[in-house]
Formats: structure tokens, C-alpha cells, sequence
């Protein structure tokens, strides 16, 4: 199995996503435990500073995976839970695009509330450098559903070689078997869901 590089960023910055964090970088950890050489690496960025976010989301990973507060108003953003940090799709786009470069996952995982529904879905495609899988929620998820959840999900893409498979290939399997694994756990439908995103044309036009 090839090296994979997971990059974890919490922007929600306060004790529930801390443990929300801590258990994903556990079962991360010991899915190379006992294995001579590890098969996946963590990169973890908490952090209240705009360039240390932004950077984060553009650096080349294979999973990204986001936890915050999803706010699907007016503007699609991530915010933190005392409301002093927020970065929105936008700002994110404008980065990317003054860098010439947009996001550089595989896919991307955002942990928040509602950050599966439409508004989410177009405002990230202006931010992307090419196609990802995308895993959002569409209803309102805290410490059980996304532990239940990024179990599921981070076993099963680290379950075999995947060979022939590509990252998002991995990525899009995994977040189906977790969310089949989710509703037979816990007798209700997944809130999570999974999609193919394109880049938008403001995207294909920034980062060609």
C-alpha cells in the first residue's frame, strides 16, 4: 500500500472538536500501529492565523479533512465555536486564485453542520484545482454522529492496496461503506453524503 498523507485542520477551536480531533488522529495512529513502515502520514494545523488556514487547504494531501461550524448563510464558511475565527469559501477561492493553485485534496471531508447542502457544493467547485470527492453533511452533526461516522470511513479506506483504485476512487468506497456502516449501527439514516465535485468555470479560468 502507498504512503497516503491525511491533513487534519480544526478551525472549530474548543473542546468537543478537540476530543472530535484527538479521536481521528488516534485512529489514524493506530492504523500504522505494528506496521514496519507507516502507511499513512498526519499533518494536523489548528490554528486562529488566516494564512496558516488558507495554506492548509491549498497544501496536496489525499484526505482533507476539515472540523468547524458550518455556516450555510449567505455565505458558505467555517467558523469556530467562539465566533473569532471564520473563513469563508470565498476568501478560500481568492487565495487559491491569487496563488494560482486551488485546493489540492483528493478529498475533502467537511465535518460541520448542513455542509452538504447546495449553496456548500457550488461555492466550494470555485475553489477547486480539479475534481474531488466531496463528503458533506446535510443536517446538523456533533461529537457521536461524526465519531461514528470517521471510524467507518478512515477503516474502510485504509482496509486494502486499493490497487487500480485512484485516491478519490479510495476516498468515494470508503465514504459508501461508512455511510452503509453508519445507518446499520445506529438503526438511522447517515447524515453525511458523498459527491463528485467539477471545478467551477471562475476556477477553470484562475487555475489554468
Amino acid at each position: 500500500m502507498r504512503n497516503r498523507r491525511v491533513s487534519l485542520l480544526d478551525i472549530g477551536l474548543d473542546q468537543s472538536f478537540d476530543a472530535s480531533m484527538a479521536f481521528v488522529q488516534s485512529t489514524l495512529q493506530s492504523i500504522n500501529a505494528g506496521l514496519p513502515e507507516s502507511i499513512v502520514d498526519i499533518d494536523f494545523v489548528r490554528s486562529r492565523d488566516l494564512d496558516t488556514v488558507l495554506a492548509a487547504f491549498t497544501a496536496p494531501c489525499d484526505v482533507l479533512h476539515v472540523m468547524a461550524h458550518g455556516d450555510h448563510g449567505e455565505t458558505p464558511m467555517f467558523s469556530s465555536t467562539d465566533g473569532k475565527t471564520a473563513i469563508t469559501l470565498e476568501a478560500i477561492g481568492d487565495y487559491s486564485a491569487d496563488r494560482g493553485s486551488g485546493l489540492n485534496a483528493s478529498a475533502v471531508l467537511a465535518d460541520g453542520c448542513k455542509t452538504g447542502i447546495g449553496a456548500w457544493q457550488r461555492a466550494l467547485r470555485n475553489c477547486l484545482h480539479g475534481e474531488i470527492v466531496y463528503i458533506g453533511s446535510s443536517a446538523l452533526v456533533g461529537w457521536h454522529e461524526s465519531t461514528v461516522f470517521c471510524s467507518a470511513f478512515y477503516g474502510a479506506l485504509f482496509r486494502n492496496k486499493g490497487k487500480g483504485m485512484t485516491p478519490a476512487e479510495q476516498a468515494w468506497d470508503a465514504a459508501s461503506r461508512a455511510i452503509e456502516a453508519y445507518a446499520a449501527i445506529t438503526d438511522r439514516v447517515c447524515p453525511y453524503k458523498v459527491m463528485v465535485l467539477e471545478p467551477s468555470r471562475q476556477a477553470r479560468l484562475a487555475f489554468r
